[in-house]
């Protein structure tokens, strides 16, 4: 399982990567294994609109479920990743890279609240058994 140590991670398989004051999220290799082929990506939040920590921004569905996405940070919606629209399988090949979903403008940059990669695999391994 590929748990990059740069990223920090919710409890909700989602992961951030803060690039200067601006989050890009993603969802884990642990959710995207679990959740299977991904056939469907749709943002639910729009650039420009404002959410809040643990607000949805986006639906993954597969041939097996779906998956509602949420952002581990507050701030401003500044990119939604328009390629997984019609190539929602990225999230499948790349989740850490091509496979991003949106940006956010951090208007709070405190992630003390999220997992560092240690903690992330710890969690996965509690939650499995």
């Amino acid at each position: 399982m590929n748990i990059p140590t740069d990223l920090k991670y919710m409890m909700t398989d989602e992961w951030v990567r803060i690039e200067g004051n601006v989050a890009v999220i993603g969802v884990t290799d642990y959710a995207q294994d679990a959740l299977s082929d991904i056939v469907f990506f749709e943002a639910v939040v729009s650039p420009g609109e404002n959410v809040s920590a643990k607000d949805q921004i986006a639906t993954l569905e597969s041939v097996k479920a779906a998956a509602d996405v949420s952002t581990p940070v507050s701030g401003k919606v500044i990119a939604i990743n328009e390629e997984l629209s019609s190539s929602p399988e990225i999230v499948n090949s790349d989740p850490y890279g091509k496979g991003w979903m949106v940006k956010i403008e951090l208007t709070n940059p405190d992630l003390s609240h999220l997992l560092d990669s240690a903690g992330y695999e710890k969690f996965l391994s509690e939650r499995s058994h």
